[in-house]
């Protein structure tokens, strides 16, 4: 259940990258039931201002000045594409839903999916690339002192504080909770205007 730490780590790394392009963005929350979730969009934007073919870092400047070196992997398609001065667009989405299974029944288990599309041969660099990761996990323990519930997933045990006092109410020991992660991140380079 490691992922919990990794959700936050991604969103971390997001909140740096938005410091230095210029960003447009909604974050939606929303429960019901047994149920609740977020999801967060992010836009950003930047201009390129450097190229290193040996080493394919490409440094990207934002709109407040700041700068960050990007590496851009064997992956990236169209690398010598790239010119100083083309503009980088960026929409990053990431959601994570938590569901409660009442009387549990499913395998506890962590799965993934990944998924991505790349630019056409010989065009702008750009690319959209996806995951989702599913956890399930069982309830052992329900604390309504500290309003915890601890959950036991397939690769570590988590307490986790359940702030919403009538979602804590419907939650019992032998239930399992579903958690699931999605982001998408896709990426377009644009010759200089």
């Amino acid at each position: 259940m490691r992922s919990w730490a990794n959700v936050a780590t991604i969103v971390v790394a997001t909140a740096f990258a938005a410091t230095v392009f210029a960003q447009t963005g909604a974050v939606a929350v929303g429960s019901e039931p047994g149920k609740a979730g977020i999801a967060q969009t992010v836009k950003m934007t930047g201009t390129i201002t450097a190229i290193d073919p040996a080493t394919r870092d490409v440094t990207i400047k934002g709109a407040q000045g700041n700068e960050v070196v990007v590496t851009a992997g064997p992956e990236v398609k169209n690398f010598a594409n790239m010119k100083v001065g083309d503009q980088v667009d960026a929409q990053y989405v990431e959601a994570l839903t938590l569901e409660l299974k009442r009387g549990g029944g499913l395998p506890v288990a962590r799965n993934e999916q990944t998924g991505g599309m790349k630019a056409k041969e010989g065009d702008k660099p750009g690319a959209a690339v996806g995951r989702q990761v599913t956890i399930v996990a069982d309830v052992t323990a329900v604390d309504p002192a500290k309003q915890t519930v601890t959950l036991k997933g397939p690769k570590q045990t988590v307490d986790l504080k359940v702030a919403d006092p009538e979602q804590f109410k419907l939650i019992k020991v032998g239930d399992q909770v579903q958690a699931t992660y999605t982001q998408a991140l896709a990426i377009a380079v644009e010759a200089k205007k």
